[in-house]
């Protein structure tokens, strides 16, 4: 154990890692804080080969679960204690297991192993147990029996905190893998032992370069052309120089077959073919050809010359010739059948016996329950279901006509695993499950520092304690002095230094650091963690800085002078001192008389001054009747764009002016634009027509001297004239008659005198008057017989009037016969498919009721 003092070191060198924390729990003995131990395995081995290999990187996770207390055993899924007497593989995945577990599973394996070599009449010296993890089969006679090291040379190591639990401390001293001749140079270890880093001369895999290499990495590639000497041995390997054996030779050229008939252009690893003519040569009695295909030697003698057999081999001729058919004997076959037992019962014959033996024998079935005869090529399987357990102890075999020989369970155990999350995939089988092969890597956040442990034991492990620089630089302003801290989960820690933040005021932040942290690492989730009380800080880290807490002087929101009060520098509000705000209105005239109150600025907040509600009292120019609509404003009031009406001076139509525009116009430019610009429509005063003058104002000039013709007539208004209508006038006025008085249809009749021609027109029409008088109605009378109502009257009317002719007669027929054929065909389709529904049902319900009986009473 001497160089197992030399690798410890004194325990005066503190460290973040604790050797102690896998029996913690057990022991109440003060942690022993060390050193990480791996560079100490890992220096002569280093040393040496100057780098670490991948093989060294899987041993360091094995000695970071073993350090951290994260062993675990896959059978019982408790953790490994230092103290506790192990086992180790050594054979593939080199898994920990606690010796008591390995030996009972072992025992349970080989005893399985046994029984099951026995039920098939097998030696059971031969069975095996395997790997609870790899699966690799051991002998019943490699049961582990004893506690040893890793490296196997030391029983029951002693523990020993300075020292790799379950470790000797001595050097592994083990033959490294392909045999190199060389030791594994780390202290006794778990895992696989690394590459071996010896320095060796080797040649590549084209033996054309010779280098210095590493033992555990002397084959190598020089990358240049194999040219090698290929089996065809007229060509080399274009290949790069690689391992292994050198690929067919891909060179292509014309070559001939076996019998040298056919030429192929083939590559050069097919040039030996054959081709699909027949030989057909002469063979030596001259008389038959050769029946063989493509081929290189000589054809041979003829297979027919020398001693000849009839065809049931009884009777021999000698001497016969090559091409004399060879006669039958004339006796028995006896030729043995394809059944071995009995022989053909024909006569001596050419050709192939018959293929099926049919003589009639008694036979068992294969389980011994039937016994039947059947021809002798018939096999007897009788119906009988075999109801011996399987291997498995739990499922029957269920083979018809089984020979005792039950095939292994071919279901899925599908079997809860010990570690409650995956289920078993192995075969249905006796015992206690394999358990879960899934491994479950626990790590720390940069991923450096991580261990495996067997799935299910996730839960109880807590993550490695990794010794790397946490890689998330801080945020806040102080990161370039911020003290650096190791890899961990969760937030970072905060900043413990003076925020020191200027404010926007100018102030600057007399707080503890509380500026932006990193966005939190993801929680360690698979150990349930304790509620940790939290306390209050004075700042919450990731929070802006609070407001700014000194005194300043601050105005009210009039800014009236005289009128300041001491506040906090981030009280934004303001106050009112209770005066006339005193401010000018927008109006420019009047001024606010709100009280004191913040002032609007655009962009901002603030309270608008009231409103000078008062009307506008200006004159406007050019003056107007219509005052300003405007509240009380500032500068010259708007022009005046109120729309007035004026009509025309004939009154035929209504003119609309803005009252700006039609101000602005003289009086004679007013009367101008109000003429409508068409004629007069104004009636005259003496007669019926209008002024034929333009559009004017005032009266219309001379009525009396109206031009236009008028249409004079008799007092019968049958003579008729035209007079102007100056004219008519005149002879009113000279007859004592106002024309005003007269009435448009009656200006102009009565002026002319009658003569004899109106007085005989005036009897004509009279007695045409008279004529034309309407005769007095005449009552109908009311027949009382004929006094029926309104409704039958016109039904009746309707059957007097219409007569059915012989088409419609026809047409009603026919349509009366196709409504009864269609009833007819109705009915028959309606009874023919409920017969064949009651038929379908009929044997759904028998089909049901087998079912149900093949469940209640299965076939055996």
């Amino acid at each position: 154990m001497t160089s197992t003092a030399r690798h410890r070191l004194p325990p005066s060198h503190p460290s973040d890692s604790d050797s102690s924390d896998s029996d913690s729990t057990s022991t109440n003995t003060k942690p022993l804080h060390h050193t990480d131990f791996s560079n100490t395995i890992f220096r002569s081995y280093i040393e040496i080969s100057g780098l670490e290999s991948p093989d060294l990187t899987k041993i360091r996770s094995f000695l970071t679960s073993s350090r951290s207390g994260a062993l675990s055993c896959l059978i019982c899924l408790e953790r490994i204690r230092p103290t506790d007497p192990t086992w180790s593989c050594s054979s593939r995945c080199f898994a920990v297991f606690h010796l008591l577990c390995i030996q009972s599973w072992a025992r349970q394996s080989s005893d399985l192993s046994s029984l099951r070599a026995a039920s098939r009449g097998a030696d059971d010296r031969t069975s095996t147990w395997n790997c609870p993890k790899c699966r690799i089969e051991f002998p019943k006679t490699l049961i582990p029996k004893t506690y040893t090291c890793f490296c196997g040379k030391l029983e029951n190591p002693p523990h020993d905190p300075w020292v790799l639990p379950h470790s000797c401390g001595e050097v592994c001293n083990r033959s490294l893998k392909y045999d190199c001749g060389h030791k594994c140079l780390l202290l006794c270890h778990p895992g696989p032992c690394p590459a071996c880093p010896k320095l060796v001369k080797t040649r590549c895999f084209c033996g054309g370069v010779e280098d210095i290499k590493r033992c555990g990495f002397k084959d190598f590639s020089c990358n240049k052309t194999c040219s090698k000497l290929l089996d065809c041995k007229a060509h080399c390997c274009p290949e790069t120089c690689h391992s292994g054996k050198c690929p067919p030779c891909k060179a292509t050229g014309v070559y001939k077959c076996h019998c040298g008939k056919v030429k192929e252009e083939k590559e050069c690893f097919q040039r030996d073919f054959r081709c699909e003519i027949p030989c057909e040569k002469l063979l030596g009695c001259g008389k038959h050809v050769c029946n063989k295909g493509c081929h290189e030697s000589e054809c041979g003698d003829c297979p027919l010359q020398g001693k000849r057999t009839c065809p049931c081999g009884k009777r021999v001729y000698e001497g016969m010739a090559c091409d004399v058919v060879v006669p039958s004997c004339g006796g028995t076959c006896d030729k043995k059948l394809r059944c071995q037992i009995h022989s053909c019962p024909e006569r001596c014959h050419r050709g192939d016996c018959v293929e099926t033996c049919r003589i009639v024998v008694t036979k068992l079935c294969k389980c011994g329950s039937l016994k039947k005869q059947v021809p002798c090529y018939q096999d007897v399987v009788c119906e009988r279901k075999c109801q011996r357990l399987r291997d498995c102890g739990r499922h029957a075999c269920k083979r018809r006509c089984c020979d005792g020989d039950c095939p292994p369970c071919s279901e899925i155990c599908d079997k809860k695993l010990r570690c409650k999350n995956h289920k078993c995939p192995s075969p249905c089988h006796r015992g206690a499950c394999a358990p879960c092969p899934v491994m479950v890597t626990i790590a720390c956040f940069c991923g450096e520092t991580h261990f495996e442990v067997p799935c299910g034991t996730e839960k109880e492990q807590k993550p490695p304690k990794c010794s790397k620089r946490c890689h998330i630089p801080p945020l806040c302003r102080h990161k370039s002095i911020t003290k650096p801290h190791k890899c961990h989960y969760g937030p970072c820690p905060p900043c413990r230094l003076i925020c020191d933040e200027e404010y926007p005021c100018g102030h600057k932040c007399k707080l503890r650091c509380h500026g932006p942290i990193p966005p939190p690492n993801p929680e360690f989730t698979l150990k349930p963690k304790k509620k940790k009380q939290k306390f209050q800080t004075e700042t919450t880290p990731g929070s802006s800085c609070p407001p700014c807490p000194e005194l300043v002087w601050r105005s009210c929101l009039g800014e009236h002078v005289g009128a300041e009060r001491m506040m906090v520098c981030s009280n934004k509000s303001k106050f009112s001192c209770d005066n006339y705000c005193g401010n000018l209105l927008p109006c420019g005239n009047h001024f606010c008389t709100k009280t004191c109150h913040t002032l609007k600025i655009p962009g901002s907040g603030g309270e608008q001054c009231e409103e000078c509600n008062l009307r506008c009292q200006r004159e406007r120019e050019p003056a107007c009747p219509h005052p300003c609509p405007r509240k009380c404003h500032p500068g010259d009031c708007p022009p005046c764009k109120v729309l007035i009406k004026r009509s025309c001076h004939c009154g035929a139509m209504v003119h609309v002016f803005e009252c700006l525009y039609y101000n602005t116009l003289s009086e004679k430019q007013q009367t101008a634009v109000r003429s409508c610009g068409g004629p007069c429509h104004k009636k005259l005063p003496n007669c019926t027509h209008l002024c034929p003058e333009i559009c004017h104002t005032g009266h219309c000039p001379s009525p009396e001297k109206c031009s236009k013709k008028v249409t004079v007539r008799c007092g019968c208004q049958t003579l008729k004239k035209e007079w102007s209508c100056q004219q008519v006038q005149a002879t009113y006025v000279n007859s004592g008659r106002d024309p005003k008085d007269i009435t448009k249809n009656q200006f102009g009749v009565g002026l002319l005198p009658c003569n004899s021609d109106c007085k005989s027109k005036v009897k004509i029409d009279d007695s045409d008057l008279h004529l034309r008088k309407p005769k007095a109605p005449e009552k109908k009378e009311i027949e009382v017989e004929n006094h029926v109502r309104k409704r039958k009257r016109r039904k009746d009317k309707l059957q007097q009037g219409h007569d059915v002719s012989m088409f419609e007669k026809v047409v009603a027929f026919l349509w009366k016969l196709v409504l009864v054929v269609m009833i007819v065909v109705g009915l028959i389709l309606m009874a023919y498919f409920g017969y064949k529904g009651l038929l379908w049902v009929n044997d759904w319900m028998n089909e049901v009721e087998i079912q149900r009986q093949r469940k209640r009473y299965p076939r055996i």
